[in-house]
């Protein structure tokens, strides 16, 4: 993979952002390998990522952000630059079921996803052999009714100790509480087996059989104090009929979310979504 630097920015739509941001780039010979635009005429914001090759800017990221200040108050942008050769540190979390977690340490192991899985946490000890043949720190927390705060604030302690980036529920069968939702906004992400915002909550195979739905399918979205209402990442959906019975579903609709949770999760890494509001831009 090339050695790049990802501009992202989001600000109030206007002349000249594109001109200015291009002119400061070439004034330092920066070297465009991608660029992603996006004015959302309903809001009035716009949007934007750049690649630039790190080897064509004469200075690293500190310097960088400090020469781009005056431009980023000038528009009000909120924006961050990252540098791909710094992959982001993923912490996974599970149940126990396999499939999403299985995905995605396989997909990492053959470097399909450029970020580093530094630990999985768990409320349940049975996929712990899987993830240690990765040579990967898996930790047991179990939770109960009795220990939730003890249990959660062992979680917070282990996303500090990883200095965690990004924190990906693969299946992870308990909620959040408020504040670590609001501690790590925009860095949660979550499947959920449905195709949000329908058959929200338990047992959404169960609640699509009964209504005799055609399609399934699966959302990936950030965690958010608000159950299953978070910014929506990335979605798919698998045609169905009368003939499937609910187990036929659920087997269908696990190999939809293992897809749609890595295509989020990569998008993620990435820098290729920007969150507005209650919503998402994700640049492909």
């Amino acid at each position: 993979m090339e050695h790049t630097y990802r501009l992202v920015i989001s600000c109030p739509d206007r002349v000249g952002i594109v001109a200015k941001v291009s002119n400061f780039l070439s004034t330092y010979n920066g070297w465009i390998t991608e660029a992603s635009h996006h004015s959302d005429t309903q809001s009035g914001w716009f949007f934007m990522r750049h690649e630039i090759k790190a080897e064509s800017i004469p200075f690293g990221l500190d310097q960088f952000r400090a020469a781009f200040e005056p431009i980023a108050r000038e528009f009000n942008m909120n924006w961050h630059i990252a540098d791909s050769a710094r992959p982001k540190r993923v912490i996974l979390m599970c149940s126990k079921e396999s499939h999403c977690l299985a995905d995605l340490l396989h997909r990492w192991h053959s470097k399909e996803l450029n970020c580093e899985i530094v630990a999985v946490i768990s409320n349940h000890d049975d996929l712990r052999r899987m993830v240690e043949w990765h040579d990967i720190a898996y930790h047991h927390v179990p939770v109960s009714k009795e220990n939730k705060a003890e249990a959660f604030a062992h979680i917070e302690d282990l996303f500090a100790q990883y200095e965690t980036d990004v924190v990906v529920l693969a299946r992870y069968m308990q909620i959040l509480p408020a504040d670590l939702c609001e501690k790590y906004a925009g860095k949660v992400i979550n499947i959920h087996h449905s195709f949000l915002p329908s058959f929200a909550g338990a047992r959404p195979y169960h609640q699509a059989y009964s209504r005799g739905v055609k399609l399934i399918g699966a959302t990936c979205h950030y965690v958010t104090q608000d159950l299953d209402e978070g910014p929506i990442i990335e979605q798919d959906v698998i045609r169905i009929s009368h003939r499937d019975s609910i187990e036929d579903m659920v087997r269908l609709g696990k190999d939809v979310e293992k897809n749609v949770l890595a295509r989020g999760l990569r998008s993620h890494v990435e820098d290729r979504v920007i969150t507005y509001e209650n919503k998402t831009v994700v640049f492909d």
